[in-house]
């Protein structure tokens, strides 16, 4: 059995292929490939399989993405960030191992509760919060976080599953990228952005998790815009959620970006001290 995982890290000239692998069951499928699980036959290591068709990277021009996204997931080794343990390809497919998140997706666990406990809500929150300052203090901004990229492993440990939107950099950006309710309203308003783009998203992330909707939600694209552009944010009444949370919400969910609550504050907060499990593992 191979100590920790299937990357042979003390041999980085091993090569993969895909007979090393003993393919399973499909565990998803995007819009660039489908994910399996795997086993690696020499050490019975599961992980997870994606698989990239190359006729999809060169249609829709991701070859520098996916590059981008390969390269800084592999370089990062945090108990909250899904490992990137190789990859390799053939004629036809790139293929990338990943560390396997045996729970699955974030998001489907949201969509059976309709909301989650402010007790979990909390534990997930302080895990991103750390992952994320982890991610920043390497010059790594994700610019993508929603509850659909981020894992479960088999004891509920969250994990920041896809890097495709991330990138290295300690200037400021200006790509408008990630998913409509998540932008902060720098991106949405096409002007320069930083890590401050990933405090923001942890604020809706927070809303969503408590409430089951993102906080500006609307019947289109445009009026999704006007809502975070104004930060057209309230509060419904029920579910009931605690003061506390609403205020972490609300320090979070700023205009100017360099008012928003910093990471190392998110950890401070009351509510964070009071409801989340510090070793990250929400326990039913």
């Amino acid at each position: 059995m191979v100590s920790e995982n299937p990357s042979n890290e003390g041999n980085p000239k091993r090569q993969w292929s895909l007979e090393d692998f003993e393919i399973g069951k499909p565990l998803g499928k995007g819009k660039f490939g489908r994910v399996y699980v795997a086993r690696e036959i020499k050490s019975k290591y599961i992980v997870a399989l994606k698989v990239i068709f190359k006729e999809q990277i060169e249609k829709y021009r991701i070859q520098h993405q996916l590059r981008r996204e390969m390269e800084i997931q592999t370089s990062l080794k945090h108990p909250n960030v899904l490992r990137l343990y190789g990859w390799f390809h053939d004629a036809e497919r790139v293929f990338l191992i990943l560390e396997y998140a045996h729970n699955g997706e974030l998001y489907k666990e949201l969509k059976k509760k309709g909301h989650l406990s402010e007790r979990q809500a909390a534990t997930y929150i302080l895990s991103l919060t750390k992952a994320l300052a982890y991610c920043h203090e390497k010059s790594v901004i994700h610019r993508d976080i929603k509850p659909e990229n981020l894992l479960l492993d088999h004891e509920g440990r969250l994990k920041i599953a896809d890097f495709g939107w991330s990138v290295q950099s300690r200037s400021k950006r200006h790509t408008m990228c990630g998913t409509l309710d998540y932008l902060a309203p720098e991106m949405v308003e096409n002007k320069a952005h930083d890590y401050a783009v990933d405090n923001w998203t942890l604020g809706v992330l927070c809303y969503e998790f408590l409430y089951g909707v993102p906080p500006f939600e609307a019947e289109s694209q445009a009026d999704t815009f006007k809502r975070i552009v104004k930060v057209d944010l309230s509060f419904p009444s029920t579910p009931s959620v605690s003061v506390e949370a609403k205020h972490l919400i609300s320090q979070l969910l700023v205009k100017d970006s360099s008012k928003r609550l910093s990471l190392q504050k998110i950890v401070q907060h009351p509510w964070i001290i009071k409801n989340a499990n510090p070793d990250g593992i929400y326990k039913k």
